[in-house]
């Protein structure tokens, strides 16, 4: 059977979202997107009833009939009754909440945390044979966390035993217990030495759901992430969305398996880097949390930044950025305290928006310190292996140095996508552009993107059933091209030429040539929408790929914003001085129209 009408939902924390996908010639394209509050909580405590509202609403939107009381109607039956497959993402009832426990916690443990991250959890805590703690203190986290699955890892195949052997115990006498379901066991999934199985078994069986996958690190220069990876995707539909309200009817209705909405995500930004064979990035800055995943080299990763969002957890923000990291970016002078006060306002009504110019500033200045704070977190998990395939002792282990640089390589990084509200929903296009490059602080040629209506889960889920659909509604109706950012880095003496942009005329809807010299500490934009072949000559210190001083001609893509030239170096420092600082945050926000 052709598929040609999709139905998708994705049931986020408050809100749940279902789009209508339908084939029109040979490409899928998006039709509608319908939403309804999220019911799995109290009054209502079954996630189908906020799923079928929003559904109704798709309905009433495309006059189309999609269902029959409270049943999908499947498969299509003529142009304006019924879909042909339904999917759906979840984050309701908090996500997927794991612990992961390892012998080494710079290795193993977190080679544990990198296939729980990448597979959608939030990692609540890390327990290694080597954090400091007593016995004692670690089976206490474990009975209080209650998380919704262990993953155990440790040693490499063929190695020591004990150290594994000793986790399992830990984790056998905390008996722990799931937080969904008073009346199951606890799923633990075991993916370290394989030559430990057998006391590791010993010991979990009884206890706990137990479960063994290969070795997430066989050798020590070597990860092996994707047995374990989906075996969690695998216990979380059996076990955790099993008990959650009403998803035992939800996953009567879908025709793949329920993903966590970070997993879907995280799908599709590694499809996209992989399929098109470039370095890509895309970041989800929510209310509580921000994701940053990435591919490079052909490596993904994914970090959930718990701590940082715009909402709840906005004094996590103000903590960990601290007041002056923030005051940096707010273009006015404002007390200290005013700050403060407003910062604790919003997370003690945390879905209230700005209603002033003024406030979005302050919000945007934020962001920008959620967003870089996070990437910071991420670059630190994003690292090499190292390691010495000989080495088979537990001390040898210890004395490796075992992570290695990070991948990420800003130079190397081809397509940023932006998602989340502060990204998404921002008044003006240039606001999310410059959100993006103040947070990040690309190198060289970048695309910045951002996703329109927050459709990448509902995509994600849909790569692993039709990856040509997925692919088609991504690149032209979910990605809202921003422009391209050219950034030499380098530093250089403020008013000295940096970087020269030419666009030859027949690339341009002006029809004239686009010349721009752009001064060291400037930024300047260039209104362009389509695809040209640009010149980039910097200067002397400066480089945009190929090396210091030397010039690239590559072809480069405008959007709703253009072409954006930050001129103002790499590593990039804001003035001390405070008047300094706010006449070159405004002459910023005025070059690229940002207010």
């Amino acid at each position: 059977m052709e598929i040609r009408t999709i139905l998708a939902t994705d049931c986020g924390s408050t809100t749940t979202k279902a789009i209508l996908i339908e084939k029109k010639g040979e490409e899928y394209r998006l039709v509608v997107r319908g939403e309804a509050p999220t019911t799995v909580e109290a009054p209502f405590e079954d996630v189908t009833r906020g799923v079928l509202n929003s559904i109704r609403e798709v309905e009433e939107l495309t006059g189309k009939k999609i269902l029959d009381k409270e049943k999908i109607i499947k498969p299509c039956k003529n142009d304006k009754e019924g879909v042909d497959i339904y999917i759906s993402t979840s984050s309701a009832g908090g996500g997927l909440q794991m612990m992961v426990a390892g012998v080494v916690k710079s290795m193993t443990a977190e080679s544990a945390a990198r296939a729980a991250l990448g597979a959608g959890a939030i990692v609540m805590e890390t327990i290694a044979s080597n954090d400091g703690r007593l016995p004692y203190q670690r089976i206490e986290i474990i009975r209080e966390l209650r998380p919704d699955m262990i993953l155990l890892s440790g040693g490499i195949d063929g190695g020591t035993i004990s150290h594994v052997a000793e986790l399992a115990e830990l984790i056998g006498a905390a008996e722990p217990r799931p937080r969904f379901g008073a009346d199951y066991s606890l799923p633990v999934v075991y993916a370290g030495n394989k030559d430990a199985r057998k006391p590791v078994s010993e010991v979990l069986e009884k206890k706990t759901a137990f479960s063994i996958v290969d070795n997430i690190r066989p050798v020590l220069e070597r990860e092996n992430l994707v047995p374990a990876r989906n075996k969690i995707h695998e216990l979380y539909m059996e076990h955790v969305m099993a008990h959650a309200p009403g998803y035992k009817k939800l996953m009567g209705w879908t025709d793949a398996p329920i993903m966590p909405t970070p997993g879907a995500v995280g799908s599709l930004v590694e499809m996209v880097g992989k399929s098109q064979n470039i370095g890509a990035m895309g970041v989800d800055i929510g209310g509580a949390t921000t994701d940053v995943f990435s591919v490079f080299q052909g490596v993904f990763n994914r970090t959930v930044s718990a701590n940082l969002g715009m909402s709840y957890s906005i004094s996590n923000v103000l903590a960990e950025a601290g007041i002056n990291n923030i005051m940096r970016w707010i273009p006015f002078e404002m007390p200290e305290k005013d700050l403060r006060n407003r910062i604790r306002n919003k997370m003690i009504r945390p879905t209230t928006i700005p209603q002033t110019l003024e406030e979005l500033k302050i919000e945007q200045a934020i962001a920008r310190e959620a967003l870089r704070l996070a990437f910071k977190h991420h670059k630190s998990m994003a690292v090499g292996l190292k390691g010495v395939q000989q080495a088979r002792t537990i001390s040898d282990t210890f004395a490796q140095a075992v992570t290695g640089e990070s991948l990420i390589n800003m130079q190397t990084l081809n397509l940023i996508i932006g998602s989340g509200g502060a990204l998404s929903h921002a008044p003006k296009r240039t606001q999310a552009s410059l959100m993006i490059i103040d947070s990040f602080l690309p190198e060289g040629t970048t695309m910045l993107t951002v996703d329109s209506i927050f459709m990448m889960p509902h995509l994600g889920v849909l790569s692993a059933v039709n990856k040509k659909a997925a692919m088609d509604v991504f690149w032209k109706d979910c990605l809202v091209r921003l422009g391209t950012c050219i950034a030499p880095a380098g530093t250089g003496k403020e008013g000295k030429l940096c970087v020269t942009v030419k666009i030859p005329a027949q690339q341009t809807a002006g029809g004239k040539d686009i010349e721009k010299n752009v001064n060291f500490g400037d930024m300047v934009l260039i209104p362009f929408k389509g695809k040209g072949e640009a010149e980039i000559i910097p200067e002397r210190g400066f480089d945009v790929g190929e090396g210091r001083g030397k010039k690239v001609t590559k072809e480069i893509e405008g959007g709703e914003v253009g072409i954006v030239i930050d001129a103002r170096g790499r590593p990039f420092k804001l003035s001390e001085d405070s008047k300094k600082r706010i006449e070159s945050l405004n002459k910023w926000f005025t070059a690229l129209e940002v207010y």
